[in-house]
C-alpha cells in the first residue's frame, strides 16, 4: 500500500490506525517450500522456477533445524485448535520420504492437547510410488495433483527437463493414489493451450480421472526474467479475461445441470458462499489478503506465494518469530493494499461483492477512464459472475429453505426449464435485491 496518499488527511490516518489495531487475526496459513524452486519438470508457464536465482549458493534443501523451528513456531502461532501444513515447490517430494517422516515427528512433538494437525501436499505426480502413497494414507495427507486435462492439452505445457510430456507418468501416479485410497484433488491451470476446451478438460477430469474436487487456476504470467510482479506485458501463454470467463461459463453450465453435490469446483463453491453473504474461503476474492504466507527452504518468510521476491521478504524465522513477522505492520499493509488500491471503476461494479478486484498480482490494466489497477481477468470475472447469478440465487434460496442446493438440477430438468440467465426456475420467496448476498 502507498500510505503517502493518506498524509494530507488526519481523518484518513485515524481510519488506517484503527484498522491496523485489529491485526493480526487468530490464525494464518503458511505454504512451505522445503525444496525451494527445484523441480524435476520444466512447465512452460511456471513462475516459480525462476525463484532459484534468489539463492545462488543454496543446496535448496530445508534442514532439520529449519524444519523443526518452522513446525514449532507455526503450531504455536495459531490461536485456533487446528493447523494445516501445506507442502509445495518446485516439487516437494524431491526432499525424499525421510524428510516428511521427520516432519510428522516434529508435528507430534509440538502439537498441543486437543490440537488437530493436517497436511496437504501439491505434487506434479510423476515421482509417486507405493512407499509415498502408503505414507500419505497412513498420515492422512490430502494430495493435490497438477493436471491440465487430457494428454494433448496437458502435455502442451507440462513437460520434463528433456521436453517430453508428463501425462502418462501423472496418470500412473494417480493410479497409485487410488490404489492406496489416498484423498486427492486436481489443480488444473487454464492457459493458451486449453482455454478453448473447457468441456474437454472438465469431462476428462470428472469421468476419466474420477476426481470430485477441482481447482481451476488462470495463468496470468508477466513477461520478466525473474518471475516477479513487475511490468504490464503478459505472455502469450496466458489466458485473457474474455477467454477465462468463457471457460468457466462452459464448465458451470455443465456442472449446474449434472454435478451439483457430486463434483466440487472451488470457484463455484466460493461463489455460492459469496451469494450467501459469507467470505467464500478463496483468497483471490477476499476483500483483503495477507494471511497466506510462504516459507522458503532456508526459513525466509514472504508475504504471498506470488510475491516471493526481495521486496516482500518479511524476515527469517531463525532471527525473528513467525508470529511477529506475520503480525508486522509491513504484512498488514500488504494485505490492506488489495482493498485500498481498487480503482473507482471496481467500486461501482455490480459484482464487486463476489470479485473484490481479484488477485492483486493480476491488476495490470487501465480502466476505461484511464485509472491503473484493473484486473487482467476483469472482463471474464464480470461475465462469469453475471452469468451464474440466477443459479446462485436459486441455490442460495434452496439452502435458506433447508433444502440441498443439488435440487437445482431437478428444477432445471423440469419441463419448460432452460439453462439461461433469465430462464432458471425460481423457488418461492426468491429475492431480487441488487446485491445477491443481502436479503
Amino acid at each position: 500500500m502507498n500510505f503517502q496518499r493518506y498524509n494530507q488527511s488526519t481523518v484518513e490516518k485515524e481510519k488506517i490506525t484503527a484498522r491496523l489495531a485489529v491485526w493480526p487475526p487468530p490464525a494464518f496459513n503458511v505454504m512451505a517450500k522445503p525444496r525451494g524452486a527445484i523441480c524435476n519438470l520444466e512447465c512452460a508457464y511456471c513462475y516459480y522456477l525462476k525463484k532459484a536465482s534468489m539463492y545462488p549458493k543454496s543446496d535448496f534443501r530445508m534442514s532439520a533445524e529449519v524444519l523443526e523451528n518452522f513446525t514449532r513456531q507455526y503450531i504455536q502461532s495459531q490461536r485456533v485448535p487446528q493447523v494445516t501444513f501445506v507442502w509445495q515447490g518446485g516439487e516437494p517430494t524431491l526432499m525424499g520420504l525421510d524428510f516428511f517422516k521427520q516432519a510428522m515427528g516434529f508435528q507430534r512433538k509440538y502439537a498441543g492437547p486437543g490440537m488437530r494437525v493436517e497436511n496437504a501436499l501439491q505434487t506434479n505426480g510423476t515421482t509417486l510410488d507405493d512407499d509415498w502413497c502408503a505414507f500419505f494414507k497412513e498420515n492422512n495427507f490430502l494430495i493435490g495433483i497438477s493436471m491440465d486435462g487430457p494428454a494433448h492439452l496437458h502435455n502442451f505445457m507440462r513437460r520434463d527437463k528433456g521436453g517430453a510430456g508428463t501425462f502418462e507418468k501423472v496418470m500412473a501416479g494417480l493410479a497409485l493414489l487410488k490404489k492406496h485410497h489416498v484423498a486427492f484433488n486436481i489443480l488444473a491451470s487454464v492457459h493458451a493451450a486449453n482455454m478453448d476446451h473447457p468441456l474437454d478438460v472438465y469431462r476428462f477430469l470428472r469421468d476419466e480421472v474420477g476426481t470430485e474436487f477441482i481447482q481451476f487456476i488462470p495463468i496470468v504470467e508477466r513477461a520478466n526474467k525473474k518471475g516477479e510482479q513487475r511490468g504490464n506485458i503478459i505472455t502469450h501463454r496466458s489466458v485473457n479475461g474474455k477467454q477465462y470467463g468463457e471457460f468457466l461459463i462452459g464448465i458451470f453450465d455443465e456442472w449446474v445441470r449434472y454435478d451439483v453435490g457430486k463434483v466440487y469446483v472451488q470457484i463455484f463453491d466460493a461463489a455460492l458462499a459469496k451469494w450467501m453473504g459469507q467470505t467464500g474461503g478463496l483468497c483471490i476474492f477476499a476483500e483483503t489478503c495477507g494471511t497466506a504466507l510462504v516459507i522458503e527452504h532456508n526459513g525466509d518468510l514472504f508475504s504471498c506465494d506470488h510475491y516471493v521476491e526481495p521486496r516482500y521478504r518479511l524476515g527469517n524465522i531463525s532471527r525473528a518469530g513467525m508470529a511477529d513477522l506475520f503480525g508486522s505492520h509491513k504484512q498488514h499493509k500488504f494485505g490492506l493494499n488489495k482493498k485500498d488500491s481498487l480503482p473507482r471503476y471496481c467500486l461501482n461494479c455490480e459484482v464487486l461483492f463476489a470479485c473484490n478486484g481479484g488477485c492483486p498480482k493480476d491488476r495490470v490494466k487501465h480502466t476505461p477512464d484511464g485509472e491503473f489497477g484493473l484486473n487482467y481477468l476483469c472482463e471474464g470475472y464480470r461475465a462469469f459472475f453475471n452469468h451464474i447469478d440466477p443459479a446462485m440465487r436459486v441455490m442460495r434460496d434452496l439452502i435458506h429453505q433447508q433444502q440441498p442446493p443439488a435440487k437445482i438440477m431437478d428444477l432445471i430438468a423440469a419441463p419448460g426449464s432452460i439453462l439461461q440467465t433469465d430462464g432458471l426456475p425460481v423457488p418461492a420467496g426468491e429475492s431480487h435485491s441488487k446485491n445477491p448476498s443481502v436479503d
